[in-house]
């Protein structure tokens, strides 16, 4: 079994992330999602999200094309990747956090990961930082 992991806040979901998940589920056979602590989400985004960590992991739960969907860790953004070891990581085309170097982290993990970035869906209107500051504004 080919598994497929993927990292995200997923705050507000909209079809861009279905689109993120259907095009990681393409690549494997269990697709396992790793949502955001909010402490990591504050530190990163410089805000908070709108729904905390435990609603972004609930309504993740319940989506067909997620096999499981887990929390990340508060301190060590790479421990899901050693405790699961995953055969491909897809990133959104817009993660940029801790990217960089995570070819190498392979390397250094001794995993043989595939690191991939997935393709935008309508980039221009559909991102949650998008949607949220148009919500934000019909306050």
């Amino acid at each position: 079994m080919k598994t497929v992991m993927v990292f995200g806040t997923f705050d507000i979901l909209h079809v861009g992330h279905l689109d993120f998940f259907k095009q990681a589920r393409k690549l494997g056979d269990y697709l396992l999602v790793v949502v955001a602590r909010d402490v990591n989400v504050k530190k990163i985004k410089q805000n908070e999200a709108i729904n905390n960590e435990k609603e972004r992991l609930e309504l993740l739960q319940h989506i067909d094309l997620i096999d499981k969907a887990i929390w990340g860790d508060t301190r060590d953004v790479y421990k899901v990747i050693r405790t699961y070891k995953p055969d491909v990581i897809a990133l959104g085309y817009d993660q940029k956090e801790f990217t960089d170097t995570l070819k190498d982290k392979m390397k250094e993990f001794k995993l043989s990961t595939n690191v991939v970035r997935l393709k935008p869906y309508h980039a221009e209107n559909k991102k949650s930082g998008k949607i949220k500051s148009i919500l934000l504004k019909s306050l």
